[in-house]
């Protein structure tokens, strides 16, 4: 038997985030599981131009980053499963972040859209989704967009009624 309690789904506000937060809510209802729903605000004083002249005000632009992150994540979950879904920002690297998250909360899956880079692209920057399968400390789903799924969303589900 399987037995979800803690599900993390990490967004970046992309059309595959979205996707998978599809997923994430539907698995979540489904074994009556919490939702860790996180975006990582990427750190800039880890960007390689950090050196040259951050101030204290970059601190503030960061804080206002998490804020106005934590809005957008609040107005992706559904009233219905606000009380299921808990909303998380930090600041770090994707990577370091949805790890780090997953192993302290103890995550039972993650489910995470991958944009399916290829080429030269994947090769320069890699795959935030690619490394986290590999890294994880629980069952990782990937969902890319579009692709075949089994679970409809809202915007599939009106347009297949009124056809």
């Amino acid at each position: 038997m399987i037995a979800l309690k803690t599900i993390l789904v990490p967004s970046d506000f992309s059309e595959c985030s979205d996707e998978a937060l599809a997923y994430g809510l539907e698995l979540a209802r489904r074994f009556n599981a919490t939702l860790h729903l996180l975006h990582v605000v990427r750190d800039p004083f880890t960007q390689p131009w950090a050196a040259e002249g951050l101030s204290a005000s970059t601190f503030e632009v960061v804080e206002e980053w998490q804020k106005q992150a934590d809005a957008r994540l609040k107005a992706l979950v559904p009233d219905t499963d606000r009380d299921r879904v808990i909303v998380v920002t930090s600041v770090t690297t994707a990577y370091d972040g949805i790890l780090t998250y997953a192993a302290d909360k103890e995550i039972d899956l993650i489910v995470m859209g991958t944009h399916g880079r290829a080429g030269m692209s994947h090769l320069l920057l890699g795959s935030i989704a690619e490394r986290v399968v590999r890294h994880a400390p629980c069952p990782v789903l990937t969902v890319r967009r579009p692709q075949h799924g089994f679970v409809e969303t809202e915007a599939l589900v009106a347009t297949t009624q009124t056809v």
